[in-house]
């Protein structure tokens, strides 16, 4: 795959990657400790599941509307406006929150991060080669893990200040870093040519009828079957991210014991072993040999969860190597999976597809908040075996996938 360097990077990939630590950085720091500072504030597991559930119901509508709205306003005013709906205001909401009704309430403000989450995606590949596009993504893999390596900087700030108060402070800071990344990502990039047309086409467009096209391009979708299996095994990838980032911290600090302080130690771990594997071991992997490296990644990602599963409480040789394989699952799989997905939609229609790909995604994991609460009310171990689970499932799906692929490769776009 060759060397991962910004100075390969031009146009609007290179605009969106180098201002996107800014959103990463601080994003790793409070993501490690939201659900135990809902949690610190009185809200219930039970509650988490519903707040969580809620924000997806509402990323249901907006990644609905997002394929439209990016469209009809243009890639980067989409980016803009609803990236500081959805993250500047949400961010201050959070960081001034005092119980349940506060975290609904930003819940559904975030949950229109699916717009920008859209149109971000477009920006990002519209203008690239497709056999460039593992490289942007495992570049955008490479900034979340450096990010990852500032999460410790969260539990310091909540060793001094003490929990509510240090995670207070995080959702400050991230409020003003990701506000920056805004603005100078705005001025960094400019509308790709699709973008341009499509705002063209769209001008005047009533709602309605923006919505009508849903109809064609969903027709399209259902008639490709390689396509709805490569967003099988995508949607599955997101089911299991969602109920694990949810409620691997909790479990962390209630059912194994640990200090709610050490946890952070454990991102910036998996983000060293990343590292290593970016640097050592990605670039001998070929392109023949991506699928396979996708099944094994999910055959590792299983064996991960399955070792948190079983950890003994306090044990935190246990716990390093569950997270050791989990970081080497997600870079076996994560770069090369939404490098599949980038180049199995058509640029013509990559808004809308994404968008509906979105809204599926949703419809999938929007009940894994109370389906996890729940299960974690009958034993905390339950979330990762239904995590494991996805993984499981994943396998065969991919499988069959890479076999169509190299029988069928023209298939592979709608």
């Amino acid at each position: 795959m060759g060397s991962t360097s910004f100075r390969q990077l031009t146009g609007n990939a290179r605009g969106c990657l180098v201002y996107e630590p800014l959103f990463l950085i601080p994003y790793s720091m409070f993501t490690t400790y939201t659900s135990i500072y809902m949690y610190q504030l009185g809200v219930t597991e039970t509650g988490i599941g519903w707040i969580t559930s809620i924000g997806l119901l509402v990323q249901v509508l907006s990644s609905f509307l997002s394929g439209y709205l990016t469209d009809r306003l243009g890639r980067k005013k989409a980016l803009l406006y609803f990236d500081v709906l959805s993250w500047t205001v949400a961010t201050l909401l959070w960081a001034v929150s005092q119980n349940f009704w506060f975290f609904v309430i930003a819940a559904v403000i975030n949950g229109f991060q699916k717009v920008p989450h859209t149109a971000f995606y477009c920006l990002l590949v519209e203008d690239t080669a497709p056999k460039e596009r593992t490289y942007v993504f495992t570049l955008l893999q490479l900034i979340s893990v450096v990010g990852g390596l500032f999460a410790p900087i969260g539990g310091l700030l909540v060793y001094h200040f003490t929990l509510v108060p240090g995670v207070r402070i995080m959702f400050v800071l991230a409020c003003i870093l990701m506000t920056i990344q805004f603005i100078g990502r705005h001025y960094a990039t400019r509308e790709t040519d699709i973008g341009y047309r499509k705002m063209k086409e769209t001008k005047g467009m009533s709602l309605r009828e923006g919505m009508a096209d849903y109809a064609l391009v969903m027709k399209s979708m259902l008639g490709n079957p390689l396509l709805l299996m490569i967003f099988g095994v995508y949607i599955l990838y997101n089911f299991q991210m969602t109920v694990k980032t949810t409620y691997v911290s909790i479990f962390m600090v209630e059912y194994l014991h640990l200090g709610s302080g050490l946890i952070s130690v454990f991102p910036a771990f998996s983000s060293v072993i990343m590292l290593i594997f970016m640097r050592w071991i990605m670039p001998r992997i070929g392109e023949q040999h991506v699928h396979r490296t996708m099944v094994w990644g999910f055959v590792i990602s299983v064996l991960s969860n399955v070792i948190l599963v079983f950890a003994p409480q306090g044990d935190l040789l246990v716990l390093s190597l569950s997270t050791v394989i989990a970081a080497i699952g997600t870079m076996m799989t994560y770069p090369y999976l939404e490098t599949a997905v980038a180049n199995a939609i058509d640029d013509e229609n990559r808004a809308k597809i994404f968008a509906l790909l979105q809204v599926l995604i949703l419809i999938v994991i929007s009940p894994s908040g109370i389906i996890g609460g729940w299960a974690y009310g009958i034993d905390p171990r339950i979330p990762f075996l239904l995590v494991a689970g996805a993984f499981v499932i994943s396998i065969p799906l991919m499988l069959l996938y890479g076999k169509k692929v190299k029988a069928a490769p023209v298939e592979a776009g709608v």
